[in-house]
């Protein structure tokens, strides 16, 4: 079993900048490959960017790249977010995920094998 947490969400300006955290537990969290999915209102739950296990890849989609950077500190067993230059599209409620797979390949929200509560996102002026 793996819990996850969320922190870091919050209100922002257009432009701004915030940093995500989610910090997992458990047994063998630090195995697992970590991704990131938003939700907006009325929208499905969709994948953002992810870390995965075996070597550290990663994944964005493509509505951020070049703006949000995701890391992972194995000892810790966390995952942060950075997301940069925000607009008020990237409003939503952010979730991390687990899954217990090495690398990024599969993001459908039914892959996933744990979840966290989520954390607002919030960008407006």
């Amino acid at each position: 079993q793996v819990q996850l947490e969320e922190s870091g969400g919050g209100l922002v300006q257009p432009g701004g900048s915030l940093r995500l955290s989610c910090a997992a537990s458990g047994v063998q969290a630090r195995l697992y490959t970590i991704a990131w999915f938003r939700q907006a209102p009325g929208t499905e739950r969709a994948p953002v960017s992810c870390v995965s296990y075996r070597d550290g890849r990663t994944y964005y989609h493509d509505s951020v790249k070049g703006r949000f950077t995701i890391s992972r500190n194995r000892a810790a067993s966390t995952v942060t977010l950075q997301m940069n230059n925000l607009r008020p599209e990237d409003t939503a409620v952010y979730y991390c995920a687990a899954v217990g797979v090495h690398y990024c390949t599969d993001l459908r929200q039914a892959a996933m094998d744990f979840w966290g509560k989520g954390t607002l996102v919030t960008v407006s002026a």
